[in-house]
């Protein structure tokens, strides 16, 4: 039996160690949080933070692990990559994973190899002059941590007077304490999922995305098919792939973000070397690809073979169980409305618990999962079950 470590055991990671031990595999578990969800599941754990690399590459070797992988946080990406490295497992270079963790490197690279559509990119760190900056800066911009991740200290800057506080913002969120700034784009914000193996890009699937409302622009949902026409979507692709080249990742998930014009300009905003949260790899990605990514993943994390071969497939949407700031005072009949509407509920909401105003990832109490012949219908079901748990729970 091949023993595979997960850097991370939170509620999304909860789903990829099922998944491993569903497949035969052992499962050892990493987390600064020692009552982490995803210990209950795994066969073995350490409580150690996921971005202290040496002590985690110690726990690694004792366990003799067979493969590492980290999912659906970018906090883990480092560490996973310098614990395949250092016991030659399968496994992102770790010079490509320190690249890909600043936004900035990677917006310049993308620029520089002709990638998409973007132009205007700069790195702000504590001694930019930033007065110098402003008079550069062709307004709206936006600002984002040069590191971060769930759009955590993202922000939209409409004139120079807001410029010096969004810059603290962005820079306070970041580990570096360096921030990006860059054209504020017109545009529907698309996702994509990709998996490299042995050095071969497969683009999984273009994900349509909901997101909130100036200024926070965290994501409120997911779904495949998209609303773009064919051609537009091939250019999406396209530009995915070339993007994973052009920064050297030689293997695993890659969760990318994008803006994309009525026009038809494609504008990659974000790259995280990891799979993606919000139920992209148990639910959106194989239930509208056909395609079993987890699956996928873990094997390619240890070496075995794996398959990409599209089977039977759905329209899937999917939307956030986010709400305003309150305290839960009743659970929902998840059961009842699953029956009822045809939607998987996965939540972890809890009678008394506070609930903070929905403005990054962080905040969300969970997912509501539509399978449907059509994308009205997939959409219009997972609406309604929102709109109910928000009435049951406050």
């Amino acid at each position: 039996m091949k023993k595979i470590l997960i850097i991370g055991a939170g509620f999304l990671q909860s789903f990829v160690i099922c998944k491993a031990k569903s497949l035969g595999y052992e499962t050892i578990v990493v987390d600064a949080n020692p009552n982490a969800v995803g210990f209950e599941h795994a066969d073995g754990y350490g409580v150690i933070n996921i971005v202290d690399e040496k002590a985690c590459l110690a726990y690694a070797q004792q366990e003799k692990i067979d493969g590492v992988l980290t999912a659906a946080t970018d906090y883990g990406v480092l560490t996973a990559a310098y614990i395949a490295q250092e016991m030659n497992l399968p496994g992102l270079h770790y010079d490509v994973a320190k690249l890909i963790k600043n936004k900035f490197r990677v917006r310049k690279r993308l620029y520089e190899c002709k990638v998409d559509d973007t132009e205007q990119a700069y790195e702000v760190a504590q001694d930019t002059d930033l007065d110098e900056l402003c008079r550069k800066l062709e307004f709206p911009v936006m600002v984002k941590p040069c590191d971060g991740s769930g759009s955590r200290g993202t922000s939209r800057v409409d004139t120079p007077g807001q410029f010096a506080d969004a810059c603290a913002a962005a820079m306070a969120l970041s580990i570096t304490h360096r921030a990006e700034v860059e054209t504020f784009i017109v545009g529907k914000e698309y996702g994509a999922e990709s998996i490299v193996v042995n050095n071969e890009v497969h683009v999984l699937g273009i994900m349509r995305k909901w997101m909130t409302q100036p200024p926070y622009y965290a994501e409120l949902g997911h779904a495949i098919p998209t609303d773009l026409p064919p051609e537009t979507e091939a250019r999406a692709r396209k530009c995915v792939e070339n993007a994973i080249k052009a920064l050297g990742v030689n293997h695993g998930s890659i969760n990318m973000d994008m803006l994309i014009t009525p026009e038809g300009k494609v504008h990659i905003i974000d790259i995280g070397a990891r799979m993606g949260g919000n139920m992209i790899g148990p639910c959106v990605i194989p239930y509208g690809t056909g395609i079993d990514y987890v699956s996928n993943m873990i094997r390619a994390a240890v070496g075995d073979c794996i398959d990409l071969t599209p089977k039977e497939h759905a329209t899937v949407a999917t939307r956030l169980l986010a709400f305003d700031k309150g305290v839960i005072k009743l659970l929902p009949d998840c059961k009842a409305l699953e029956d009822k509407y045809g939607v998987e509920i996965y939540h972890h909401m809890e009678v008394g618990q506070e609930v903070n105003e929905y403005h990054t990832n962080l905040d969300g109490c969970g997912y509501i999962v539509a399978k449907a012949d059509t994308m009205e219908d997939a959409i219009q079901n997972a609406e309604a079950v929102l709109e109910i748990i928000r009435k049951t729970v406050f």
